[in-house]
């Protein structure tokens, strides 16, 4: 963890100074204690450099202690795009790295520069750091979003469901009043078999993929929706972060085009990624 007692994070009452190299902005730390330049790639062209430690190193550059926050969201966008590229930069040049969220910044204290405080935090958090690299080691991270074609996956139970097509058949030889009243029941009682129909794919989908990853987190998805069925051409039914040894990620590929092909379901696969979903420092 990141000790507040040894790296001070900037808050925005804290940001009250200006001047350059009072503080460090971090954006990773990588399993190699090598001290070298990146070059000028960080944010608004900084220079990006290390600190090392033993066999770690911090990556850094050099900033005021001021957040970097922009009413401008194109500015913000364009800053965090360069965050993850030189997180990228850094997994490719030094192999396994922690990465950090963006906007972490070190600042020094009267008798402590901010990158004497690095130091500090990787010699105090050395072992804990190692460990978390042990456990990431020739990983990473992958996204994985599953989705469904609702139209196709409600026609497909209405056409199977015996309750479905005996309330279809009863509608049909009922009067108008009434038959409006039926059909609006059987909206809703499609609408909760569709419910159930998406946990049991998500149960066996996640069955699938645990088999084939190290570790799964389960992400936010977009509910089936309370409007008609067949509103939406695609519908999210899962969205996952998964942690994935190099080793098992064309086992994963292959499991993944067999759901891909599954008649009304689609598979997006994105990544590899630094594992920022697996790893927490602060």
């Amino acid at each position: 963890m990141l000790d507040d007692k040894v790296l001070e994070v900037v808050t925005t009452d804290k940001a009250n100074e200006d001047s350059k190299n009072e503080a460090t902005y971090l954006y990773c730390v990588a399993e190699n204690g090598v001290e070298t330049s990146l070059g000028k790639i960080g944010l608004d062209g900084e220079e990006v450099y290390t600190i090392p430690f033993m066999e770690l190193c911090a990556v850094v550059h050099s900033c005021s202690p001021k957040l970097y926050q922009s009413e401008d969201n194109e500015v913000i966008k364009r800053w965090v795009v360069t965050h993850e590229k030189v997180v990228e930069i850094a997994w490719e040049r030094f192999g396994t790295i922690l990465p950090i969220g963006f906007d972490t910044i070190i600042k020094g204290e009267k008798d402590k520069s901010p990158e004497e405080n690095i130091k500090s935090w990787l010699e105090k958090d050395y072992a804990n750091l190692k460990e978390k690299i042990n456990k990431i080691r020739g990983k990473a991270e992958y996204g994985i979003q599953i989705f469904w074609e609702p139209k196709f996956v409600a026609e497909k139970i209405a056409k199977t469901n015996p309750e479905i097509r005996r309330m279809d058949q009863d509608i049909k030889l009922k009067p108008k009043g009434m038959a409006y009243m039926l059909k609006h029941k059987l909206e809703n009682f499609l609408k909760k078999e569709m419910e159930k129909k998406a946990s049991l794919c998500f149960e066996d989908f996640h069955a699938r993929i645990k088999n084939c990853v190290d570790e799964i987190r389960v992400e936010k998805t977009k509910k089936i929706s309370a409007g008609s069925i067949g509103d939406e051409k695609q519908q999210m039914i899962m969205n996952l972060s998964c942690l994935v040894d190099e080793k098992k990620s064309k086992q994963l590929g292959e499991e993944l085009e067999k759901i891909n092909m599954e008649e009304g379901f689609n598979v997006r696969f994105t990544g590899p990624w630094p594992p920022y979903s697996f790893v927490a420092l602060g």
